[in-house]
């Protein structure tokens, strides 16, 4: 039997000092902003920027021992470069999913100006970026952390993300993009960008006729799929942080896209998991690091990993790094080949299109090692509720 005291205090509504500190910790989440000028120097950051214990870096990480890939090798036919390059992507696709790309063809005058421009962005006032800022729900624009949409173990970086269509037609689509949104003092921005993007679209699709012929498909299959890509560019920047051993310039995840095209500068600070710990990739300035994410994996009927990675700060200098997501129409159906399927290799995964996974990752679920599965089981709810 609960006495009334019990019952007093069960019903008693919150003291008006206890409301009041739980509107300032609301009015405060509401409030933070990152503000990397600032940030970059407080020696004590906000609590939200604090990972768990579990999830803080590592000292002394091993180095990762990635496969070489010689792509120009590969794409001019000689038969053991080809021999060579389908080996090698296979066993590093089975194994934790990530890969280096040399002799790749890109234009390192146009890498260098993504870079140069993306120094010019990120050192603008906070107020400018903000000109650009990404919408609730939406995969395009500027972010600072991700202030807006979590509460915790927020990312210390800022991004800017705008969207590429290989459609025909859309030849200016990025330039008129951020005409539109930061004026046309930002034309020749947008014009590096366009090409820079147009350049990773076209690379992709040299690795997807690599991952095709590893996985025993038609050469072509997986170029065809992805000829008319709707891809993501992101342009990636991780201030200094004082108390680097407290944070992450990103926390663990697979990536939900198709395949990451990344090219990092000297810095380092990108992680993966594998064999149970973490280890570190070596910048390469004259290499892509490409990795496969959930939506090839998917494609793969599991037979290639989506890598699991994260990325740490430092305190001194600032980490830049560019990343194209290769992502197929929005409407294209995602589904393994039928070689790929058999008795010994049931499906494992759902049909779906990429904007049914974006819609979950954007609205629905926060990406991490665990999305393809959390999906899957979100677009079996879905279809039973239709029965």
């Amino acid at each position: 039997m609960i006495k009334p005291s019990s019952m007093q205090t069960m019903t008693q509504p919150p003291s008006p000092q206890t409301q009041q500190t739980q509107q300032h910790k609301e009015d405060d989440q509401k409030s933070l902003v990152f503000d990397a000028s600032v940030f970059r120097y407080q020696t004590e950051i906000p609590s939200q920027f604090i990972w768990p214990d579990h999830e803080k870096p590592c000292k002394n990480t091993p180095e990762l021992q990635v496969a070489l890939i010689d792509l120009g090798g590969f794409l001019s036919g000689d038969k053991e470069a080809v021999a060579k390059a389908s080996q090698l992507v296979g066993e590093a696709c089975q194994k934790h999913g990530f890969f280096l790309i040399v002799n790749h063809g890109v234009d390192n005058k146009l890498i260098a100006d993504a870079h140069c421009y993306m120094d010019d962005f990120f050192g603008m006032p906070l107020s400018e970026k903000q000109r650009t800022e990404r919408k609730a729900g939406e995969s395009c624009g500027y972010a600072s952390s991700f202030t807006g949409r979590f509460s915790s173990k927020l990312p210390w970086k800022e991004t800017l993300s705008f969207s590429y269509s290989a459609e025909k037609g859309s030849t200016n689509f990025i330039q008129d993009y951020f005409c539109d949104k930061m004026g046309e003092e930002f034309k020749e921005f947008g014009r590096v960008y366009q090409d820079y993007s147009k350049a990773m679209s076209t690379l992709s699709i040299g690795i997807m006729e690599l991952l095709g012929l590893s996985l025993g498909v038609d050469r072509a299959y997986f170029n065809e799929f992805f000829e008319d890509n709707d891809s993501i560019m992101r342009l990636n920047y991780y201030p200094p942080c004082q108390t680097p051993e407290q944070t992450l310039g990103t926390g663990p995840h697979c990536d939900p896209t198709s395949l990451t095209i990344l090219h990092q500068d000297e810095v380092g600070g990108l992680e993966v998991f594998v064999d149970d710990q973490w280890h570190s990739v070596t910048p390469n300035l004259n290499s892509f690091v490409v990795n496969i994410g959930d939506t090839f994996m998917a494609l793969s009927n599991g037979k290639y990993k989506s890598g699991l990675h994260r990325a740490v700060v430092n305190s001194e200098t600032p980490r830049k790094s560019l990343a194209f997501f290769l992502c197929p129409r929005d409407d294209k159906v995602v589904k393994p080949p039928s070689g790929l399927v058999d008795t010994s290799s049931p499906r494992k995964y759902p049909d779906f299109t990429w904007s049914m996974l974006l819609e979950f990752t954007m609205k629905h679920y926060r990406a991490d090692m665990k999305t393809l599965q959390a999906f899957s089981n979100w677009v079996q709810q879905k279809s039973n509720q239709k029965l």
